[in-house]
């Protein structure tokens, strides 16, 4: 019987039973290879502190509103970072074949059924590692930042935050031509950052973020900043480090209220302008030309050529019957932890 991660209650996971069902004949059936966890989003439904799960998501006034929610626990096969292998087609299933590894989002689970028309449009390169199909999504959430920063060779970008998200954007920046300076308290994270190619590095825990990015710049601040901790207080220091006229870029998925964000400072005197990328849409000049899709399978031609680095990313690997375990490590995480992925038992 497939299986899956399900969300219990706050704070707790636990691997239980899934039904399967038959193909279509337009159908295949994917055996999870492997899952990665999300140490943002999957997190905040996790915890419990996610708006879904404590307000009502209102789809055609789009706003949050108060009196119900969106998702009650049990929260079942949540996840967005899957890849895997093709085990059944359905009788008209062309384009794709039995052993075609296939990556995409279809939650911590253990298999999935797919149309072949969207499955054929996802097969991983052969000889690559399939480990690299699981950054599908955070790829195109990460690639989108950048997008939606507007990078021009030459310019200096400043990433705070170097988890997973941040670790690729730096990578991006870099490769669309921008001198990077990474800002993170933790050494690990910071190492690993210069190892996949940031020009500087910033210990965030010793303070004066902003002057010191000022020191590196000539007085001037970063052309852009990308704030992916989801961290209030590095959003104000990320304000206070552009430059005038300048612009912040907020991927981090904040929680709560803005604790030490102060917006009459330098936000106000310096005409800062904030950004939010979220991937439920690119940039209004780009659409015409880019969605989700387009995104995603960029990022995987990056990662399967070799120009993003995403395996040296991976700290922890469990077994989907681990799942468990696996969230309550991220949930108390140690400054070792990046991305931790589940393995699907053969």
């Amino acid at each position: 019987m497939p299986r899956m991660v399900s969300f219990i209650e706050a704070g707790r996971a636990a691997t239980v039973d899934e039904d399967s069902r038959p193909l279509a004949d337009d159908e295949v059936r994917i055996r999870t290879l492997y899952s990665g966890i999300s140490a943002g989003t999957e997190l905040t439904a996790y915890r419990g502190t996610n708006p879904y799960i404590n307000k009502k998501w209102d789809e055609d006034r789009r706003l949050f509103v108060d009196g119900a929610t969106s998702f009650e626990y049990p929260v079942n096969g949540w996840g967005y970072e899957e890849v895997g292998e093709v085990v059944e087609l359905g009788s008209e299933a062309t384009g794709i074949e039995v052993g075609d590894v296939v990556w995409g989002t279809w939650g911590h689970r253990s298999e999935t059924v797919q149309k072949a028309e969207r499955a054929a449009k996802r097969v991983l390169k052969p000889g690559v590692d399939t480990r690299i199909g699981i950054f599908s999504q955070i790829g195109a959430i990460a690639l989108n930042v950048v997008l939606d920063a507007d990078i021009h060779v030459g310019e200096t970008v400043a990433v705070f935050g170097l988890g997973v998200p941040g670790q690729l954007v730096a990578q991006l920046a870099r490769l669309n031509g921008a001198r990077v300076i990474a800002v993170d308290g933790v050494a690990s994270r910071r190492e690993l950052a210069t190892k996949l190619g940031a020009d500087e590095v910033i210990d965030a825990s010793e303070g004066n973020v902003a002057e010191r990015i000022r020191d590196l710049t000539g007085g001037r601040g970063a052309d852009v900043c990308l704030e992916v901790s989801g961290n209030h207080r590095a959003l104000h220091e990320a304000i206070r480090s552009v430059a005038y006229n300048s612009r912040v870029c907020v991927a981090g998925f904040m929680q709560g209220e803005g604790a030490g964000l102060r917006l009459g400072e330098e936000f106000h005197h310096n005409r800062v302008q904030l950004v939010c990328a979220q991937i439920s849409g690119v940039h209004p000049g780009l659409q015409h030309r880019w969605n989700e899709y387009r995104l995603q399978r960029t990022f995987i031609d990056l990662a399967e050529s070799g120009r993003v680095n995403v395996t040296d990313l991976i700290t922890h690997e469990f077994g989907l019957e681990a799942g468990g375990e696996a969230f309550a490590l991220l949930d108390t995480a140690t400054t070792d932890v990046m991305q931790v992925i589940l393995k699907a038992e053969r």
